[in-house]
C-alpha cells in the first residue's frame, strides 16, 4: 500500500518541481530589477528637470515590478507548503489509517489556486516590463522611408 501512495503523491511533488522552477525565474527576474533600482537611486540624485523626471517614471516602474514579484514569490512558496501538507496527508493518511483524502484534495486545490494566482501576477509584470521597455515613436522617426 505504500507503494500505491508514494505513486499518488508523485503528481503534488511534479507540482513542486515546477514551483521550484518559476521561483528561480522570478529571482533572476527579482535580481534584475533590483539591480536597475540601484542604478536608478544613483541618478536620482544627479539628474535634473525632464531627465529627472524620467528617471522618476522608471522608478516608480521599477517599484511596481518588485512589487509585484515579491507577491508572486510569496504565493509561490504558500502554494508549496501546501503541496508539502498534500503529500504529508497522503502519507498520515495511509500510515495512520486516517480518512483525511477529502482533507488532502482541499490541500492540493488550495495550492494549485495559489499557483495560478502567482502566475497571473507573474504574467502581470511581464506586462509591466514589456510596457516600459516600449521605444517612444520618436525615436522610430516612422515618417522617414528608410
Amino acid at each position: 500500500m505504500i507503494a500505491q501512495t508514494i505513486q499518488l503523491a508523485l503528481a503534488p511533488v511534479f507540482v513542486l518541481v515546477a514551483i521550484g522552477n518559476i521561483l528561480n525565474i522570478l529571482t533572476s527576474r527579482l535580481a534584475r530589477v533590483v539591480d536597475r533600482s540601484r542604478e536608478l537611486r544613483r541618478l536620482h540624485g544627479e539628474t535634473e528637470d525632464g531627465e529627472h523626471d524620467m528617471v522618476v517614471v522608471e522608478i516608480r516602474i521599477v517599484a511596481r515590478r518588485i512589487s509585484l514579484i515579491g507577491r508572486a514569490m510569496r504565493l509561490l512558496v504558500m502554494s508549496g507548503l501546501s503541496i508539502g501538507l498534500t503529500v504529508g496527508l497522503l502519507f498520515v493518511e495511509e500510515m495512520a489509517g486516517a480518512r483525511l483524502q477529502q482533507i488532502a484534495a482541499g490541500a492540493f486545490l488550495v495550492s494549485v489556486g495559489l499557483l495560478m494566482w502567482a502566475l497571473l501576477l507573474f504574467l502581470r509584470e511581464t506586462q509591466v516590463a514589456a510596457e516600459s521597455l516600449r521605444i517612444p515613436e520618436t525615436f522610430l522617426e516612422l515618417d522617414r522611408k528608410l
